[in-house]
């Protein structure tokens, strides 16, 4: 019990202590932080930020889809996210003919939002720290039964902090009917794509537009024509008064993943194996890809959402590995460890640790390397997963609207390739090394799978069993996928992981001046700072504030994802910019993006950024390439985050889509 407390002192003091702009803070304990809040500009109180028994900002944010964040901006339930977060439902709903990715989608009414097929969102209800409980004996099976049945759509999580230092449970509730209501163009919405990408100066308006639906009593329901917009308990108010560097700035989401507290061990093998190997497979099946879409314009919005999902981690792993260098993070790993061990030394509890999470890394990364092999490479390929999908009963006909067979032929063949070239020696499958003996190569192979599974057409896959070549594919790699290493991270590995536990107690006890917030993991957090730019190199500043001038210059007709809509051009030539436009800078223009010191990672995408009084500012949606490193260390010089100005969304809302309406139910400020 003793030890116990101590353990929540700790926490406490660390908490407390905390650097500026660093840190992704758990609501119900934002108490903590907001005297400095305050400090850098916050008006509100804790209660408004997270509390239980009245409407608070958590109650305006949701969790979008499995992996993003969005934010009511009204009393009807219309949401604002990410224009990429959405991007998998706009392109389910697009075809040749309603080309929704590449011109956009205004409903004009409500009857005309289209509903968005699996599309979820959940509100976190409450976060409730159950260590205690957990470790007087009621099983985490007992506390997430009983929280499920608090009330109808809820689900219930528990979640590690600290390493299981801490327990806390989180109570959602998720609504499953979610409507389209408008997005702008692609050339808008994903402006400059994958060579944007996590770059600065940035022009995109990376923002959709969506309304969750209720049952007749506000309550969760299945998608119906009778359904009622849902009322939240709070929205958030728009701020049309705009940013300027200095001000403050508050982050409200769901960040997915960060490992600040992982040794030089998790580093290396970042830095050295994991990201060179991914960033190779990915730059392979995404030339593939873009090949096959600029010859075929259904190709194109078949392949849309596939390789923007490639494509992101793919240029953030690319950033995070310059970041790692420029920092020399692994180098600062190790000697923390040195200084760590030294004070160790003395404590029996401590004096092992570093040596036996080594070890434990040591047997382990070799395992985890195959595993992230098979993620990246066999285990990609959709005629296989269709075939055994199909196997086992399950209808593929919906998965054959975005498959092309050529191309994933040609994925096939690149990707079994590596596979077998990077797969160290005695590994690999006996049954795969049997079936590309049989036919003289890798491609061979590929190409007997490919012209004579069943699966390869919509009409005949109903008929494909176990003995179909993809599906007997699938079968051989699937069965020596090591299931026990399918975790997000190699220091998430049971057998490595159990040591972080009694690290960062000794951390904590040892390191006095640290951050210590718990990692991210998908869980609603709050991060604030300011409006700030940067140094980018040596006597190169980038300011914080983009405008629709950067949009006009960059504009390319020949470059898909620089070919802004005729609209907007005409609209920069003749200035009419309306309510829009503002002085910057002694022209008048219109704002679009902005950057700021806010904590931020995957997840955080869609987060609304607030101000000081609580009014939405703007929409987060990136980092710049040289923040990416911020997983395992931020640096608060150089690591910002990117929003869309909301300006620019009220601006495209109007002057691109037409839907002024909408503003008819928000609140401007």
């Amino acid at each position: 019990m003793k030890r116990k407390v101590l353990l929540t002192l700790l926490l406490c003091s660390f908490i407390f202590t905390a650097s500026a702009d660093e840190g992704m803070w758990l609501p119900s304990l934002i108490s903590s932080r907001i005297k400095d809040m305050r400090s850098k500009g916050f008006r509100l109180t804790e209660k408004d930020i997270y509390d239980i028994n009245r409407a608070s900002l958590k109650d305006a944010v949701v969790l979008f889809g499995r992996g993003c964040t969005g934010e009511l901006i009204s009393p009807e339930g219309l949401l604002l996210t990410n224009h990429h977060c959405g991007y998998g439902a706009i392109q389910a709903l697009s075809s040749l003919e309603h080309d929704y990715l590449t011109y956009g989608f205004w409903a004009q009414s409500r009857q005309g939002e289209l509903p968005c097929e699996g599309l979820e969102v959940s509100f976190l209800v409450r976060m409730e720290d159950v260590t205690d409980r957990i470790a007087t004996g009621q099983s985490e099976k007992e506390i997430i039964a009983a929280a499920c049945k608090e009330g109808k759509g809820f689900y219930a999580q528990i979640e590690n902090m600290y390493y299981g230092n801490q327990k806390f449970l989180f109570v959602y509730r998720r609504f499953t009917d979610v409507r389209l209501v408008g997005t702008p163009p692609s050339a808008i919405g994903k402006f400059g794509g994958d060579t944007d990408n996590w770059i600065w100066p940035r022009h995109t308006g990376d923002f959709s537009v969506f309304r969750i639906y209720a049952g007749a009593d506000n309550e969760p329901a299945d998608y119906s024509p009778q359904n009622k917009p849902y009322r939240p308990k709070r929205h958030f108010p728009i701020s049309t008064k705009g940013v300027k560097e200095g001000d403050f700035t508050m982050i409200y989401g769901f960040p997915g993943n960060t490992q600040e507290y992982v040794i030089s061990d998790a580093v290396d093998y970042i830095y050295n194996i994991s990201d060179p190997m991914k960033i190779a497979l990915r730059t392979k099946r995404l030339d593939i890809i873009t090949k096959a879409q600029e010859s075929d314009p259904k190709i194109r919005i078949q392949y849309a959402a596939k390789h923007a999902s490639i494509a992101n981690a793919w240029k953030k792993w690319q950033g995070e590995v310059l970041g790692i260098k420029r920092l020399g993070t692994l180098e600062k790993k190790l000697r923390y460890e040195q200084e760590f061990a030294s004070w160790a030394a003395s404590r029996p509890e401590y004096c092992h640790l570093l040596d036996s999470m080594k070890a434990a890394y040591n047997r382990n990364r070799g395992p985890y390397y195959i595993g992230e092999l098979y993620a990246e490479t066999v285990m990609t390929l959709e005629l296989p997963k269709m075939a055994a999908m199909a196997a086992a009963g399950k209808s593929v006909v919906q998965l054959h609207k975005d498959f092309n067979l050529e191309v994933d032929r040609a994925l096939a063949k690149a990707m079994l390739a590596e596979f077998v070239r990077l797969m160290p020696e005695g590994k690999l499958p006996e049954a795969l090394e049997v079936k590309v003996a049989q036919f003289g190569s890798t491609d061979a192979y590929i190409d007997h799978i490919y012209n004579n599974s069943l699966c390869r057409e919509a009409a005949t896959a109903a008929q494909c069993d176990k003995s179909d070549p993809a599906a007997e594919f699938y079968a051989i790699v699937r069965k020596e996928y090591p299931s026990q290493y399918r975790v997000r991270n190699l220091s998430n590995l049971a057998e490595i992981q159990r040591w972080y536990r009694p690290y960062l107690k000794a951390l904590m006890e040892w390191d006095g001046k640290r951050s210590f917030y718990p990692d991210a993991n998908l869980t609603l957090r709050v991060a604030y700072g300011s409006v700030a730019g940067y140094e980018y190199a040596d006597g190169e500043w980038h300011v914080p504030q983009t405008t629709i001038d950067g949009i006009i210059a960059k504009d390319n007709p020949e470059i898909y994802d620089y070919n802004v809509p005729q609209r907007l051009r005409d609209i920069y030539q003749s200035k009419d910019y309306g309510r829009h436009g503002v002085m910057i800078d002694g022209r008048k223009s219109v704002p679009v993006c902005f950057l700021a010191t806010n904590h931020t990672t995957g997840g955080n995408s869609g987060s609304p950024i607030i101000n000081g009084r609580g009014e939405l500012i703007g929409i987060n949606f990136d980092r710049t390439w040289r923040s990416t490193m911020s997983d395992v260390e931020f640096d608060p010089t150089i690591c910002r985050n990117i929003s869309v100005d909301i300006r620019y969304v009220l601006f495209v809302i109007d002057r691109i889509g037409g839907a002024s309406y909408l503003f008819d139910e928000m609140t401007l400020k």
